[in-house]
Formats: C-alpha cells, structure tokens, sequence
C-alpha cells in the first residue's frame, strides 16, 4: 500500500515543491455483469486498493507528470493536447485534462506524481483510478467545483475518446461515489443510485486467476455488436426499446425467433441479469445471504453458457471456491476471458478460505493465484497528511 507521507516526500524530492495528495479507489463487481452498456443496473464496490496522485500548481499551461510504477515522465502542454502513443499509461490522466477542458472547464499547469496500489491487469479497474484520482486532483488545484458525476461522465469520455476503449461508466461511477461498507446499485442509463449496506460478518475475497487471454477486446466488442444487433431485431415488434434494459424476460422468448441463436443467447444474458441484479439488492437488504449466493451462481452460469465470457481458470476458480466451508457466492468479475472471481465469505472461514483455494488452484494449473480481502470503501477524495486522516467520505 501507498504511504501518502512516503508520497509527500518523493514528489517533493522531484520537484521541490510541497504536495496535497488525492486518491481514487479500483472496484469489484459483485454482480451485473456486461449490463452498463446496455442501460442496466450493476452492483460494484469501492475496494481497498488506490491510485494516489501527489499534485501542485505550475505557473505555466505545462503537465508534468511523474509515473512511480512505471519510473518515466511526460509532459503535456494543456493548450495543444494529443495522445502520447498507442497503449501509453499517460494517455489515462493527459486524457482526463483534455476531457476536462472539453468541458470548459479552465485548468492550470500542474505537477503531479503518480503511485498506484490497484493490481495492474486483474479487471479491477486502475485505469478509472487513475482517471477519477487525476481529474478530481486538477479540478481541486484549480479551484473548480467538483460534481462527482460529471466527474465520472468525464473520466469516461476519457477513457473512451481519448485512449480509445468503448468501457462503461460503471468503473468511474463508483470510484467517484464509493462509500465504506457499501455497494452501489447504479443505473447505467439514468445515473441515479442507491448505497447498499453490506452485511456484517462477511468479507469480500477477490482471486486473481494470473490469467489474461488476448481475445478479451475482440471479444468484448464483439459482445457489444451482438446486443446491438438483438435490439435492431427486437425493436421490430418492440418500437419503444432503447436498449436491452427495456426487455423483459418474457418479451424476449416470445420474439426469440426475430434472432440467431448467438444474439438471443447474449440478449437473454444481459436481460436475465438486470433481474438478477434488482433482486441481489433486494435480498441484501433483507439479510437472506443464502439467496444472493444462488444469485452469485446463477450470473455466473449465464456468463459462461448464454454470453460465453468466462474461461477454463475462472470456471475453476469458482468450483473450487464454491466447495469451500464458509462461502455464500462466487462468481466471474470483470469483463472475462481471465481476471478475477468475487467471493462473499463469512470473516471466521476467509484465511482457510485463501489457503485451501490458493493450493488447490496450483496444483491444477501451476499458477499461483493472487487472493486480496478488501472492505468497500470510500470513493476520490483528498488525504489529510498532516493528520493522516482522509478527508470526508463522498
């Protein structure tokens, strides 16, 4: 993890200057999976794991910014952005200044030193991060007023116009309005959400299968035309559909023969999904952890056999977790293809949780997994170093 005094002092050793540090969360998924883009209902949580940003004011229209886990620095003049190249990691938070100048919003020259703890590659989100740390940094060196949701909306023009990756707002969204011991019901069409209170006595255990299959992107956007197109073809008969959110399950069967069995499969994910998503809260609240486990299991089932995301590691992953004493659900996260399981398990049963499903793991594949507890946590704000306390929760 970060130290934000550590932080204080390399910034100040690279520029000379003293720093206000800022940090923005990564995220699981609990469940709703592949539904943002589609107008739906998802249920991340804030994670314990942080891109930090140390920032200061230049007198100058300069970003000077300073990667620690990459050791390299770049700079951008804020009058004449451009990306720096394909796949660069200052493409994130030069693309965020831009996206935030597209929006009128008048910033000034900034120093900013970079240092993240999120997992790079695990499907838990550093690159929202980094985008919410950075454009909540330079809005506060500026002086702007921040709205958290413009903030998310922005981060993600971002992340999809300026580094060229067609991701929801799921990711930006709760990284501006995560909160401590909740999980967020968001609504990906209308951005109205809801705190869920998470129940005590169970932790949140995410498995790091050490696996990323290169057909990820390809496939993802291939998902993404599938939806479309099942709901060109619905729209036929429905005219009032938007999106796959406007479907009914019901509605969905009775015109399955208006698509190919790919595009019906993926639609009666997404469609199935949403309800189960609705229903996971529902259940939460009212403390039946044994009906959010089925819920768990079912996601999971449907992102393997009807959107065909998952693969062999994460399939294993989850059956070993599943067997284990202790667990109410596990699932895929993320977008597929390799990643992370989420696992809801009860606090007494997690460190023989993490051993029994580490060992079992590698004797299977010969990987050995990455295992991190988190709490949820609180969305972007600014570090009070002096104090050591982090400033009000979002």
């Amino acid at each position: 993890m970060t130290n934000p005094l550590q932080l204080q002092e390399r910034f100040r050793a690279r520029f000379a200057a003293p720093a206000t540090i800022y940090r923005a969360p990564g995220r699981v998924n609990l469940i709703g999976e592949h539904t943002d883009y589609n107008d739906g209902f998802v249920l991340p949580a804030a994670i314990d794991f942080y891109c930090w940003v140390a920032a200061a004011p230049r007198a100058d229209r300069k970003l000077v910014v300073h990667s620690g886990n990459f050791n390299e620095t770049v700079e951008a003049n804020l009058d004449s952005i451009s990306p720096t190249g394909k796949s660069h990691w200052s493409n994130y938070p030069i693309g965020v200044a831009w996206a935030l100048q597209s929006a009128g919003k008048r910033l000034g020259g900034a120093n900013l030193f970079i240092s993240g703890d999120v997992p790079l590659g695990a499907g838990l989100s550093s690159s929202a991060a980094i985008e919410v740390a950075v454009g909540f940094a330079l809005l506060h060196q500026g002086g702007i007023p921040t709205d958290r949701t413009e903030l998310a909306r922005l981060c993600q023009k971002a992340e999809n116009e300026f580094v060229g990756a067609r991701c929801g707002i799921m990711d930006q969204f709760v990284a501006c309005h995560g909160r401590a011991s909740h999980a967020l019901l968001l609504d990906c069409r209308s951005l109205d959400y809801k705190r869920v209170k998470l129940p005590d006595g169970v932790q949140l255990v995410i498995c790091n299968t050490m696996v990323k299959h290169e057909i990820a992107s390809g496939e993802y956007n291939r998902r993404r035309a599938e939806c479309e197109e099942g709901v060109r073809n619905l729209r036929k008969v429905l005219p009032r559909i938007r999106a796959l959110r406007d479907v009914t399950l019901a509605q969905l069967e009775k015109h399955c023969a208006l698509l190919n069995p790919i595009v019906y499969s993926r639609c009666r994910h997404v469609v199935a999904e949403n309800d189960r998503t609705l229903e996971a809260v529902r259940v939460l609240r009212a403390e039946d952890l044994q009906a959010f486990g089925r819920l768990m299991r079912e996601s999971h089932r449907s992102l393997r056999d009807n959107y065909e995301v998952s693969c062999k590691e994460l399939d294993l992953m989850v059956e070993i977790a599943s067997a284990q004493l202790g667990v109410i659900g596990a699932r895929m996260t993320g977008g597929g293809f390799g990643g992370c399981t989420i696992n809801l398990v009860e606090s007494s049963a997690v460190d023989a949780f993490k051993q029994t499903v580490a060992a079992k793991y590698f004797a299977a594949t010969g990987l050995k997994p990455d295992i991190y507890v988190s709490p949820a946590s609180d969305g972007v704000q600014q570090i009070e170093t002096g104090s050591g306390r982090v400033g009000s929760p979002p």
